[in-house]
């Protein structure tokens, strides 16, 4: 019997531990990630303030669209490494914004590399808005 009921945990804990791992992949959606950070930023997104923010330099070397193209919705290009980036614009990448994680990981990274600091979820949602804007 305690062989069972040990069997058993380990079963369901496996079983929730893949479900888990399930859960992060395709957990949201562009939609949802936009409405997120609207709501952080405690007002509506802009997708014209979203392209000038993606296509300025912000003081230094890069812009996002440095490396993601002009528009982006194409593959792009790391600027320094030459690896392919899939397109950004989820109109063009059933993929684009659809992982939490990877998604608040890759802003996290590059926002530093544009702007050597996190953006602000206003900042997140305007760009978001004008990737979602690209049809």
């Amino acid at each position: 019997m305690k062989h069972r009921s040990i069997s058993s945990i380990a079963l369901g804990v496996a079983l929730a531990t893949g479900l888990t791992a399930l859960a992060w992949a395709g957990d949201t959606t562009p939609a949802q990630q936009l409405a997120r950070w609207s709501a952080e930023a405690g007002a509506p997104a802009s997708a014209s303030r979203g392209q000038a923010f993606f296509t300025a330099r912000h003081g230094g070397e890069w812009s996002c669209a440095s490396c993601h193209g002009q528009p982006p919705t194409a593959d792009g290009k790391h600027a320094n490494t030459g690896k392919v980036i899939a397109p950004l614009a989820p109109a063009f990448n059933a993929r684009a914004f659809t992982d939490s994680a990877k998604v608040d990981k890759w802003f996290r990274r590059n926002c530093k590399d544009v702007l050597a600091r996190e953006c602000s979820a206003a900042e997140k949602a305007d760009v978001l808005a004008y990737l979602s804007s690209l049809k």
